[in-house]
């Protein structure tokens, strides 16, 4: 089974404009989390999934050096860029990292590759109840989420919009697919305010100070340690979770039915 990380990357963001070129410390954030990512020990390829957009050739040039795979497609529509790239690696199951999660842990990132070697799931996201799911700040900055090829390609025939830059993740937790979660053993530590992505400043602001603090080996136990820290909780927390009606901030669109 070949198990590869896509990183959905572009430099279009419009809230922090060329997030991925933030310096953090000595380093890029997109630099931070390749190195992450590369401490997992399930997967095959890392595969940074981006546009063909002139604007994204800055990025591609830059990580070209990263001895990591780079496939440039779609723009707007994200699940074919996933879609093409799976066709072009062979890919069997994709765990699906945002270019902005920069404290992506790598534990987890085998731990959604385990779930597809060991049964028939369909999508597997973090957490934090067995049953429902629930919309989480810090699960969803920590554990990635996965999907066979198969699912994909159902996604992609299913949905009836060309634009699927934001939200796309949402159809996978309609009732025909299989669905596991990932609940994280320190689940009750997490303050249920924190941000743990980067999308504005002042995520920037605080990953300057935790990557300052605690440097970029940390697992998350390390991370929430920083709890007890006032900056942790207080930086970022005035960013609302939801930024208007369409949009998404940790891959839940607000409106499904514009899905269907």
């Amino acid at each position: 089974m070949n198990i590869d990380v896509f990183v959905l990357a572009r430099l279009g963001s419009s809230r922090l404009p060329k997030k991925h070129f933030k310096k953090i410390g000595n380093e890029l954030a997109i630099d931070h989390l390749i190195h992450r990512i590369k401490k997992a020990k399930k997967i095959r390829k890392i595969v940074i999934c981006t546009t063909k957009l002139k604007s994204d050739d800055e990025l591609v040039k830059h990580l070209k050096k990263k001895n990591v795979e780079i496939f440039r497609g779609s723009n707007k529509d994200v699940i074919k860029r996933i879609k093409d790239a799976a066709e072009y690696y062979k890919t069997d199951v994709i765990v699906d990292v945002e270019g902005d999660k920069i404290y992506t842990d790598p534990k987890y990132i085998d731990q959604v590759a385990n779930k597809f070697e060991k049964s028939q799931v369909e999508y597997v996201t973090g957490n934090d109840s067995p049953i429902k799911f629930n919309p989480s700040h810090g699960v969803h900055g920590i554990i990635p989420a996965g999907f066979h090829v198969n699912t994909i390609e159902k996604m992609y025939k299913i949905k009836k919009i060309k634009n699927t830059e934001t939200g796309y993740r949402e159809i996978f937790l309609r009732d025909e697919f299989n669905v596991e979660f990932i609940i994280p053993e320190c689940i009750n530590k997490f303050p249920k305010e924190i941000r743990l992505f980067l999308d504005y400043q002042e995520d920037l602001d605080m990953a300057i100070k935790i990557f300052e603090e605690i440097g970029n080996d940390f697992d998350t136990n390390s991370l929430l340690k920083l709890n007890k820290l006032s900056f942790f909780k207080n930086i970022n927390n005035n960013i609302p979770l939801i930024h208007d009606e369409t949009d998404v901030a940790i891959g839940i669109i607000i409106k499904p039915t514009s899905l269907k």
